[in-house]
């Protein structure tokens, strides 16, 4: 029996021993919030438990190699990962544009590898210069971060660019970037507003602005699909309606249940308590990347961590904000809640490179 016992000790150590628990515990806790939802609209369940159980490999793998490796391989990820990039413009489809490339077994979204090697990229390039970042290093860095969002940008896939725009801006930031370089970058944002209103968004992404700011000028056109997600978030009240009780989606009411506005399926069937639970998660996972971040002793394993965690709050604020209203609908998923295969791998595996920094800790801390 002891004998028994310790070889269960030895199984788990050697599958846990580097994954943190109350982290993984509330990703876990996502996911099957995640499927409930996916079922109760007749969703792909299956597929998506797939890629969740891919997902998960990555992270455990990540989460076994050490920091200084992580951080020694930062450049060479970074640059492998801008190849499938530049590959999408010339053998890439999509709905609105080229996005994914076809790999027979499976499609893969190029833009959302950045959302991993980026942050790799920032905290490798940061946490090698003086502390606030010098002019020419916030040049450089707002190069790396440009060059890359520029491409998304063009595929057109204006939600994941801001997204990866975000992750290097945030990286600057834990970094210590002076504020006035974002009063700088704001009014440089104000100025090429204009131009990129006439020369860079498509007609579709441009009546997506236009419908969050009038959406009742089109309610059976442009307008449809804010208009029936405020109705089913609304509809959901309190409680909800029960699990595989809601009627938007069912009835074909509510546009993209399963991607775009699976949460407001989710708000309909469970009300505003269901709400309050799920984002009480989505906060706790958020928090426990930056409480792991502050006690991080070496600055890559900082501003990595730190940079996860926000951006990780940032996919749920800007999905949140869009199907409630407040924001424009830029096809941003709401994190492992949305139905989605490279978005889903790709976050799972930077909670890795979380759990990686919050298991091993370099000898030489900096």
């Amino acid at each position: 029996m002891v004998e028994l016992l310790q070889r269960a000790r030895a199984v788990f150590h050697f599958f846990f021993r580097t994954l943190d628990l109350p982290l993984l515990g509330a990703l876990c806790l996502l996911m099957v919030a995640g499927l409930a939802v996916l079922h109760s609209v007749d969703g792909p369940v299956q597929a998506q438990a797939m890629r969740y159980g891919a997902g998960l490999a990555a992270l455990w793998a990540l989460s076994r190699l050490p920091v200084v490796t992580l951080r020694a391989w930062s450049p060479w990820i970074y640059t492998l990962s801008l190849l499938p990039l530049l590959a999408v413009y010339v053998v890439g489809t999509g709905k609105y544009g080229q996005r994914w490339l076809n790999l027979g077994v499976f499609y893969l979204q190029p833009s959302e590898l950045l959302k991993l090697s980026l942050p790799m990229m920032m905290a490798w390039y940061l946490h090698k210069q003086p502390l606030p970042p010098r002019p020419r290093a916030v040049l450089t860095a707002a190069v790396l971060i440009g060059g890359p969002a520029v491409l998304i940008l063009l595929q057109p896939n204006l939600g994941t660019a801001t997204l990866v725009t975000a992750s290097g801006v945030f990286a600057l930031l834990l970094a210590g970037l002076r504020w006035w370089w974002m009063a700088v970058a704001l009014g440089g944002l104000s100025v090429a507003a204009p131009l990129a209103w006439f020369g860079l968004l498509r007609q579709y992404q441009k009546d997506r602005v236009l419908t969050f700011l009038y959406p009742e000028n089109d309610p059976l056109g442009t307008g449809w699909n804010i208009i029936q997600s405020k109705i089913a978030i609304g509809s959901g009240g309190m409680h909800g309606k029960g699990w595989g009780q809601g009627t938007q989606a069912t009835l074909d009411f509510l546009p993209e249940y399963t991607t775009d506005f699976a949460f407001s399926v989710l708000a309909e069937e469970f009300g505003w308590v269901g709400v309050a639970v799920v984002l009480s998660l989505f906060l706790f996972v958020t928090a426990r990347c930056l409480w792991i971040a502050s006690h991080s002793r070496c600055g890559y394993s900082r501003l990595l961590v730190g940079t996860t965690g926000l951006v990780f709050f940032v996919y749920v604020l800007v999905n949140g904000g869009m199907i409630s209203g407040v924001l424009p609908v830029v096809g941003v998923p709401m994190p492992l809640i949305s139905y989605g295969g490279t978005s889903a791998v790709s976050l799972l595996a930077s909670f890795g490179l979380v759990m990686a920094a919050r298991q091993h800790q370099p000898v030489h801390p900096t």
